[in-house]
């Protein structure tokens, strides 16, 4: 196995923290990517992985892109994640958990955690006994999902306006994969301006059932990104644009509140070749961080809000470097974030 500095997602990470406690069976990476403009904050994922090298990759490209989203979000904060290694049977003992605050405890608020994929509010609740690096709270805004979702949906207007030439949502053909908290609330949006909905997720029957509550179709999760509309909308897991899933692609955007969504970083640029726009993901579904960190920067609602209805101003922004550049809007939007960062 190579060195941590030699995979190809380390990115002149400050910190790669590596944790084991046998007594409770925990295994997790704190990947602590900047804290330039302040405590490096990004989600805890609980998650079975077929190695840990996945892990470590994981770990290494979600806090990179943690860095770019508080950065472009502007916010107080810099990038980090951490990923807590589940077992098959994904069983999580409160004695796990408690490790496991003992170990963000132990960094001294260079991050900051908060909840995401596995990970749930009352888990935040539990860390926050142990730690005071815990954000998302019941009193600092709760479950990020539904910011999240309004961030994507306005995201999704914009890239409609741009490819379609209206933000007039009625009859619009969406795409989305995966209608858990963010792709189901995005479905819920989208329903109520009169768009016409495609939805799939790896819980068909969740699928099914959302698609007769709004008036859509749901079809397999795995044929959704041949799916014939408009906009496609990953909100699952990333990853998922990968050379041969963008050649199938039968739409005319990308723009969905699922992280990493290019596998390698090269589909940004086929996408482009194939005329497809993409909304780089760590712009889009900022919206869930502004409203976990709204304690760094002391914001209150009417700030929150003012922050999320900014993201297709910035998407816009990046559009439009592209288009005058030729640069891809994942270049772009890496470019700016970089230099946000520092670097």
């Amino acid at each position: 196995m190579p060195a941590i500095w030699d995979l190809p997602d380390f990115d002149s990470h400050e910190a790669v923290h590596l944790f084991e406690d046998r007594a409770t069976g925990l295994k997790a990476v704190i990947a602590v990517h900047s804290t330039h403009l302040g405590p490096a904050a990004g989600g805890t994922r609980f998650w079975h992985y077929a190695d840990s090298q996945s892990a470590i990759t994981d770990a290494l490209r979600l806090s990179r892109g943690m860095s770019y989203k508080n950065a472009m979000a502007g916010l107080s904060a810099g990038g980090g994640k951490a990923v807590i290694l589940a077992n098959p049977s994904r069983s999580k003992p409160v004695e796990l958990l408690d490790a496991f605050a003992r170990a963000v405890d132990s960094l001294g608020g260079k991050y900051v955690t908060a909840q995401d994929v596995g990970m749930s509010e009352a888990d935040m609740v539990h860390l926050s006994k142990t730690t005071d690096h815990v954000a998302g709270l019941p009193d600092q805004g709760g479950d990020p999902g539904p910011y999240t979702a309004r961030g994507v949906y306005l995201g999704v207007k914009a890239a409609a306006k741009h490819v379609c030439g209206t933000d007039d949502m009625k009859g619009v053909h969406v795409a989305i994969q995966g209608v858990g908290s963010v792709g189901g609330g995005l479905a819920h949006y989208l329903a109520q301006q009169g768009a016409k909905l495609t939805l799939a997720d790896v819980d068909a029957a969740r699928a099914a059932s959302l698609a007769a509550e709004l008036g859509g179709v749901s079809v397999a999760a795995d044929s959704i990104m041949g799916v014939e509309a408009d906009i496609f909308s990953p909100c699952a897991l990333g990853a998922i644009l990968t050379e041969d899933t963008v050649a199938g692609l039968k739409v005319k955007a990308v723009a969905g509140g699922a992280n990493n969504q290019l596998a390698k970083g090269i589909e940004g640029r086929i996408l482009a070749d194939r005329g497809i726009l993409y909304a780089p993901d760590y712009v889009i579904n900022a919206g869930g961080i502004i409203n976990v960190l709204r304690h760094i920067d002391t914001a209150d609602d009417a700030e929150i809000n003012r922050r999320i209805d900014a993201i297709p101003g910035r998407l816009s922004e990046i559009w439009k470097e592209s288009d005058a550049s030729g640069v891809t809007p994942a270049e772009v939007a890496d470019k700016m974030a970089q230099k946000l960062i520092g670097r």
